[in-house]
C-alpha cells in the first residue's frame, strides 16, 4: 500500500492489487484476512499534506486599482466558499447571504486563514489552501470538519478598515475660483452617490419612506426621527440623490449627519466634487442600518451645489455705474429693472431679458423677497450689479415648487433701467403746491356739503394731472384714491362732510388728505 499510494493526487481513484508478501503474508489477520491472501483495494484519495507544507495562496482576480491591502489588526468583511481538497463543500457565507466579518492577525481566525488573508485588496479573489496543522488539526472542529483535513477557501474581499482609520478625502474636481470653503454650522446642498467599498450601491428597498428610499445619513433619535425638526420621511433618501433628482440638504459639523460625513463635508467649495470614504466607526458601526451591513465602509461621491450660513446676509457686487450716479434708490421708489436669476452652480432659473419685459416693483413694499429688496437699495439708473441671496432672505426651506429648490442660495444679475422717486414713508399722496384754504369747497363742486367718491376721485386725479399733487408710484391709483376717501368717510356712510374732512399734519407742501 505504501508503494501504491505514491504519486496519487487528490480525487484520483486507483485499483490496487497487493500480493501476500507485500501485504499480511503467511500469517494473515486472524478472523479477517486469511494467510497468503491476495488483497484488492479500491482507493480514492481525499486529501494530502506534508508537515513542511505552508499556506498556499492563488489570486485569480485582482482589481486594476489596489490602494490598500490587508494588514495585521485590520477588520475585514469577505465572502467565502469552504471546501475540502476533494471539492466537498463544508461551509459557505454565500449560502447564509452574510459576509464573514473579523479582525485579521490577532488570533480570531485559524492561523492559516490569518496568514492567507494578508495582502489582499478590496475586490480581490483568491484561493487559500491550508494544511490541517494550520487549521483544525487532528481533532477537526467537532462538527463539519474531520480531523487532519486540509481546507480550501475561495475568498472574495468586500471591505477592509482599521479601527484607527479616519475618513479619507479624495478631491475629484476643485473649482479654480473658490472664494469660500464650508465651515461648521454651514448649511449645504449637495448631490451624492453612495456605495460600499466594493462598489455595491446601497440597497434602497429597506426602511422605505414611501418613495423607495433608505434613511441613509442622519443618526435617528430614540423616537426614530431626527433632531433637525424635518419630518422623518423627508430625510429618507436613496443610495443616490441623483436618482430622486433632489439634493441632500443638511447642516454640517453639528451632528445632523453621520460623523464621517460631518467631517468630510468641511472645507468644500461650491461646485467641488470629492470622494469621502467613511470607516464604520464613523458611519453606522457594527450594527449597520437597513441593508447597509454592519461594519461596512461607506463611499460617497459628492457634488456640492451650494452652501450658506444662517448668519449670512446678502452679498452685493457692483459691476458698472454710470458717470452720474447721484440719485440712489430708496424705500418707496418705483423701480424697473432686468435680471437673470440663477443658482450658485450656474443653473438659470428665470430671466426678464428672455421674457422681453422688465420687472417692476415698489421698493420696500414686500413685492419681492427680502434679500432682493435689500439688494436693490442705493442703486442708480444704469447700474449693473450681482446680488447673492441666502435662502433665509430668499425662498427659505420650502423654495418654490418646480422653480426654486428649497434652501437654495440665489444669484441675481441686475440692471436698473428706471427709477421713479417714491413718497415719504407712510404717504400715498402728497401735494406739490400750497394746499388751498378752501379745499373742501373745491372738491364739493355741487356745493351740497357732501363729497361722494366720484367727486373725490375726479378732483385728486385732476391735481395729479396738473402736477399739483402726486400719488405713490407703482400702486393702483384707483385703490389709493378709494382708501383716501374711506379714511375721510369716518362714519362710513359713503360720503364725506365738511365736519369729517381733515388734513394730516405734515411739513409745508407735504399735506396728505
Amino acid at each position: 500500500m505504501d508503494q501504491a499510494l505514491v504519486g496519487m493526487c487528490v480525487n484520483e481513484r486507483r485499483f490496487v492489487k497487493i500480493p501476500p508478501k507485500l501485504a499480511y503474508g503467511s500469517e494473515g489477520v486472524a478472523g479477517v484476512i486469511p494467510p497468503d491472501s491476495l488483497l484488492h483495494f479500491d482507493v480514492l484519495l481525499m486529501d494530502i499534506w506534508n508537515s513542511e507544507d505552508q499556506v498556499q495562496v492563488h489570486t485569480y482576480f485582482k482589481p486594476p486599482s489596489c490602494p490598500r491591502t490587508i494588514q495585521v489588526s485590520d477588520f475585514v468583511r469577505y465572502h467565502y466558499n469552504g471546501t475540502f481538497l476533494d471539492g466537498t463543500l463544508f461551509d459557505s457565507s454565500h449560502n447564509r447571504m452574510k459576509t464573514y466579518d473579523t479582525y485579521v492577525g490577532i488570533g480570531w481566525l485559524i492561523p492559516g486563514m490569518d496568514k492567507g488573508l494578508l495582502g489582499m485588496c478590496v475586490g480581490e479573489k483568491r484561493i487559500i489552501t491550508i494544511p490541517p496543522f494550520l487549521a483544525y488539526g487532528e481533532d477537526g472542529d467537532g462538527k463539519d470538519i474531520p480531523g487532519q483535513a486540509s481546507l480550501v477557501f475561495d475568498v472574495a474581499l468586500l471591505d477592509l478598515h482599521n479601527p484607527k482609520d479616519g475618513i479619507s478625502v479624495e478631491n475629484k474636481v476643485v473649482p479654480e475660483n473658490c472664494e469660500r470653503r464650508s465651515q461648521s454650522g454651514d448649511f449645504l446642498r449637495y448631490h451624492y452617490n453612495g456605495t460600499l467599498l466594493d462598489g455595491t450601491l446601497f440597497d434602497s428597498r429597506s426602511q422605505s419612506s414611501g418613495t423607495g428610499g433608505l434613511c441613509l445619513l442622519l443618526p435617528p433619535r430614540a423616537d426614530g426621527c431626527h433632531s433637525c425638526g424635518v419630518p422623518c420621511e423627508e430625510l429618507c433618501v436613496f443610495f443616490s440623490s441623483y436618482s430622486r433628482n433632489r439634493t441632500f440638504d443638511t447642516y454640517i459639523g453639528q451632528g445632523y449627519v453621520i460623523a464621517g460625513m460631518d467631517e468630510g463635508l468641511l472645507g468644500v467649495c461650491i461646485g467641488e466634487k470629492r470622494r469621502i470614504v467613511v470607516p464604520p466607526h464613523l458611519g453606522y458601526g457594527e450594527d449597520g442600518r437597513g441593508n447597509i451591513p454592519g461594519s461596512a465602509v461607506l463611499v460617497f461621491d459628492i457634488h456640492v451645489i451650494d452652501f450658506h450660513n444662517p448668519s449670512d446676509s446678502i452679498s452685493v457686487t457692483s459691476h458698472y455705474k454710470p458717470p452720474d450716479c447721484s440719485v440712489l434708490s430708496k424705500k418707496g421708489d418705483y423701480l424697473k429693472y432686468h435680471y437673470n436669476a440663477s443658482l450658485l452652480d450656474g443653473t438659470l432659473l428665470d430671466s426678464t431679458w428672455n421674457l422681453g419685459k422688465t420687472y417692476n416693483i415698489v421698493l420696500g413694499s414686500g413685492q419681492v423677497v427680502l434679500g432682493m429688496d435689500m439688494g436693490l437699495r442705493e442703486m442708480c439708473v444704469g447700474e449693473k450689479r450681482t446680488v447673492i441671496i441666502p435662502p433665509h432672505l430668499g425662498y427659505g426651506e420650502a423654495g418654490v415648487d418646480g422653480e426654486v429648490p428649497g434652501s437654495a442660495v440665489l444669484v441675481f444679475d441686475i440692471e436698473l433701467l428706471e427709477l421713479v422717486a417714491g413718497l415719504p414713508e407712510g404717504y400715498m399722496f402728497i401735494w406739490n403746491d400750497e394746499v388751498s384754504s378752501n379745499l373742501f369747497e373745491e372738491i364739493d363742486k355741487d356745493g351740497n356739503g357732501e363729497v361722494l367718491l366720484e367727486e373725490f376721485s375726479e378732483y385728486i386725479h385732476a391735481q395729479v394731472a396738473s402736477g399739483k399733487g402726486k400719488l405713490a408710484p407703482g400702486f393702483d391709483a384707483e385703490m389709493i384714491v378709494k382708501n383716501m376717501f374711506t379714511n375721510q368717510d369716518r362714519n362710513a356712510d359713503g360720503k364725506v362732510t365738511a365736519e369729517e374732512f381733515k388734513l394730516k399734519d405734515q411739513e409745508a407742501k407735504h399735506d396728505e388728505l
